[in-house]
């Protein structure tokens, strides 16, 4: 897996900006959040759903807890590559999402992450059982533990 918590991440690649540095010098907690946020759009587009497919159907995954770890410091100028994989569905309501963050130069990662997603109608804010296009879009992508492809 090459330093990856799982086999075939879907990778984004991200450069420290001067802007993501806090005046501990080094990038700022938000930063990361940001970043996986970003790797999670890319993800979703790739897959076939992107935010205007979310507001056409009224629906979207959104947030409903997250937890980080930071683990190590990264400075204005790294490379750093996040990883990120959709872990698990109930296939109808929730999904959960890791992220991992290496910087290039090392292979050290520097920080982890899960989401527990919930599908919510955009309209109202309320849950709502996927739509059939998430469903096709998402479950086939969502790994298990030994990272292999989950059966569709």
């Amino acid at each position: 897996m090459d330093g990856w918590d799982h086999a075939h991440p879907f990778l984004h690649a991200v450069r420290v900006q001067p802007a993501h540095i806090d005046v501990l010098a080094h990038a700022n907690n938000i930063a990361y959040i940001g970043w996986c946020q970003d790797a999670a759009w890319r993800h979703s587009a790739a897959l076939g759903l992107a935010p205007d497919a979310y507001r056409a159907l009224d629906r979207a995954m959104v947030v409903r807890k997250a937890r980080y770890e930071y683990l190590l410091a990264a400075v204005a100028g790294d490379e750093l590559e996040v990883g990120t994989w959709l872990t698990g569905s109930g296939g109808r309501l929730q999904m959960t999402r890791h992220f991992q963050v290496r910087r290039g130069a090392d292979g050290a990662t520097l920080f982890r992450g899960d989401w527990e997603l919930v599908c919510i109608r955009i309209s109202n804010g309320r849950p709502v059982r996927m739509p059939q296009v998430f469903m096709d879009s998402y479950l086939p992508a969502v790994i298990d533990t030994s990272g292999n492809a989950a059966p569709g």
